[in-house]
């Protein structure tokens, strides 16, 4: 999906910038008060179109990114030197960061619900050790996911409509989620926009795992993170649960 939706990502958001400033404004002072640095040396291993490594960068932080999607790589490159930011990008997977060279880091961040497009507990195990295998000693692990322990009791249908203003015309952005099975679900996007010639949708759909918390506080332990910690999006102001970690290696 994410290399189809690329090049139109930035329109899921009301206004791009304004949620890069606003999310490196939260994520920014946890990821510093947990190392204890700045600016420290974050690995951005879900990065997208660079959301998260733009507005870190942008605090002073040495950021590198990560992405399954090339074309996802691509686009957070180009993003990162419209606004001279130096922060190289790789194409890798989550379940094996070997490709992404320099290291070890202080932080590795895994935003945006990432977790949730490891369809299996082996999967999230593996993403858990990799990530681990790239921090320094007592580095953190923070990552980001949907509150899934209450999304699967509910099992929502639908998310959204959010309305937005498109330079004078309107946005439409919509998800409908189709279960199919007790933690599995295909999402469907849809992002609608109003034109000259009139309405226009684009479709991307991708299978998505809802990882119960107990699965990915146990990966972590199991990869040797230590004093796991969930936090409230009332607490931190985050849209999602925030999942902080500390690796101890032995």
């Amino acid at each position: 999906m994410y290399d189809d939706l690329a090049a139109c990502y930035h329109l899921i958001f009301e206004n791009w910038d304004a949620s890069i400033a606003r999310q490196a404004g939260v994520l920014g002072p946890l990821i510093e008060a947990a190392c204890g640095k700045s600016p420290a040396r974050i690995l951005d291993a879900a990065c997208g179109i660079g959301t998260q490594a733009i507005g870190l960068a942008m605090r002073g932080h040495a950021v590198t990114g990560s992405d399954l999607s090339e074309a996802a790589v691509a686009r957070a490159s180009l993003e990162a030197a419209a606004r001279n930011l130096a922060i190289p990008f790789y194409a890798a997977d989550l379940r094996d960061l070997s490709a992404v060279p320099g290291g070890p880091f202080d932080t590795v961040l895994i935003a945006d619900n990432a977790f949730a497009h490891l369809l299996s507990e082996d999967d999230v195990r593996r993403a858990a050790a990799s990530a681990a295998g790239k921090l320094d000693t007592g580095g953190i692990l923070l990552a980001t996911i949907r509150d899934y322990d209450s999304l699967v009791t509910a099992r929502p249908a639908f998310q959204g409509p959010a309305f937005y203003d498109d330079g004078g015309r309107r946005r439409i952005v919509h998800q409908v989620w189709d279960w199919t099975g007790d933690r599995h679900y295909t999402m469907h996007l849809y992002i609608t926009r109003e034109t000259a010639t009139g309405w226009k949708s684009r479709h991307f759909s991708s299978a998505f795992h809802a990882v119960p918390r107990a699965m990915l506080t146990g990966a972590l332990e199991a990869a040797g993170f230590s004093t796991v910690r969930w936090i409230e999006p009332g607490e931190s102001g985050y849209y999602q649960p925030i999942v902080l970690a500390r690796h101890c290696r032995y």
